[in-house]
This record gives structure tokens, sequence and C-alpha cells, in this order.
């Protein structure tokens, strides 16, 4: 009876431990999706075209964006993420530097929160 009551503690412990474990990697797997890029408001048909801030290429970003069924994105690190969601604040910033946070998952991000870069 002993016996079973260690072997009943030892698997518990277990189970709690390795619940605990994936828990933690759950956590800072989330963590790490949820960044703050900067970088310049480009778009998908364009792509890397538009790496340099330029009020100039906001009229040709908006205009792919509209007409090419291209989609917006950010050029930061020499990378192309393509962006999800708050479409006129990136159509105001078209051209632009800005800084957006989001979830990021491979190279998209879905957006939550948009600024004006320097």
């Amino acid at each position: 009876m002993k016996m079973n009551k260690k072997v009943l503690g030892l698997a518990l412990a277990t189970l709690w431990l390795t619940a605990s474990v994936a828990l933690i990697a759950q956590v800072k797997a989330e963590a790490k999706a949820h960044q703050t890029l900067t970088g310049v408001v480009s778009n998908t048909h364009c792509g890397l075209k538009h790496s340099t801030a330029n009020a100039g290429d906001a009229g040709c970003v908006n205009m792919c964006v509209k007409n090419n069924n291209a989609s917006y994105a950010l050029i930061s690190g020499g990378k192309l993420y393509k962006l999800e969601g708050m479409t006129p604040e990136l159509t105001k910033l078209a051209g632009l530097n800005a800084k957006l946070t989001g979830h990021v998952s491979g190279e998209s991000m879905q957006v939550e929160k948009v600024e004006a870069g320097k």
C-alpha cells in the first residue's frame, strides 16, 4: 500500500513537471511572436523597392495596394513582412518609417498598433 502511494506521488509530480515545462514553452513562444518592428511601409507588389523612407513613394505604395491586389508590407532589417490589419493607419504611413507592434508569424504580421517612425 505504501509503495502504491509513492508511485502515485511520483507519477503526479512527473505530470505536474511536464505540464509546467509545456506551459512555460508556450508562453515563451507567444511572447516571441508578439513583437515590435520598425521599418518602411511598402507593399507586397513593389517589395524591397521602397526600402528607404520617402514621402514621394506613398502614391505608388497605396496605388499598388488598391490596384494590384497587393498587401501592405513592412521592410525591416532587409526582410519583407506582409501586414494584416490596421489598413487606414498604414495608408497614412505608406512610404514612411513606422513602428508596428503585433503578432509575427514567419514573414507576416497581424498589426495591433501603428506609430510613425523616426
